[in-house]
């Protein structure tokens, strides 16, 4: 029931990416970050010094460092300790009890740790959208794009991707900036969400749609105009 041991592995790289079949791209305005599960508790199954958490966290900081610049919201999952059993339910059958309640394990690790203007919400399903108000924040601030980074890939990360497009929001999963069990279902996952319900992008990516955005409201104006010539 535990989640087991993980073995290190190389990242995904841009080049071997899926096709993503929509046209989607990341606009500040639309977007909301989403660092997911990014806990002691969960990071501490890999080894620490293993080039995957390194090349992850790196990536997590690049792409929340943009999203600062840009005034883009932060918002972060994290489960709580000594949940009820009542409260875990079917969770208990698959991971056990979960988490003890040790703000060494059950803190966002230090390098990730959100600040005090963001949004940390109490996770209590794979889903971030489960029993949270994260689609009521996301539909009050007008923005329905939700890009997803954090693990684990092919189970919170992917049940987020699969109800933010349930619910109308376009989820982008960022390749390099996920972390899993194994690649084989880190690859499952990007290939999943690809094919059937967002847009896969590495963190070069998703930052450079980020960079290329206008940066004014006249700039705006401007690209719309010369787009109707």
């Amino acid at each position: 029931m535990a989640i087991p041991a993980i073995s290190s592995y190389e990242m995904p790289k841009e080049s071997n990416l899926p096709k993503n079949k929509v046209p989607w791209e990341a606009d500040s305005n639309r977007s909301v970050l989403l660092i997911h599960d990014m806990q002691q508790y969960f990071i501490d199954y890999y080894k620490q010094d293993a080039s995957l958490i390194r090349e992850l966290v790196a990536n997590i900081q690049a792409i929340r460092k943009r999203c600062d610049e840009l005034g883009i919201p932060v918002v972060y999952t994290a489960q709580s300790g000594n949940q009820k059993a009542e409260d875990r339910a079917l969770l208990t059958d698959f991971w056990g009890p979960g988490l003890k309640d040790d703000p060494n394990i059950t803190k966002v690790i230090d390098d990730l740790a959100p600040t005090a203007d963001d949004i940390v919400l109490k996770k209590w399903r794979y889903s971030a959208f489960k029993k949270t108000n994260l689609l009521e924040f996301m539909n009050e601030q007008g923005r329905d794009q939700l890009i997803i980074c954090g693990v684990y890939a092919h189970i919170g990360c992917l049940m987020t991707a699969g109800e933010a497009f349930m619910t109308d929001i376009q989820p982008f999963f960022i390749a390099d900036a996920v972390a899993d069990f194994t690649l084989e279902e880190h690859e499952m996952a990007i290939k999943y969400v690809a094919q059937r319900c967002g847009a896969v992008f590495s963190t070069a990516q998703i930052i450079e749609q980020l960079n290329s955005e206008p940066s004014s409201k006249e700039e705006l104006v401007q690209v719309s105009n010369n787009s109707a010539l």
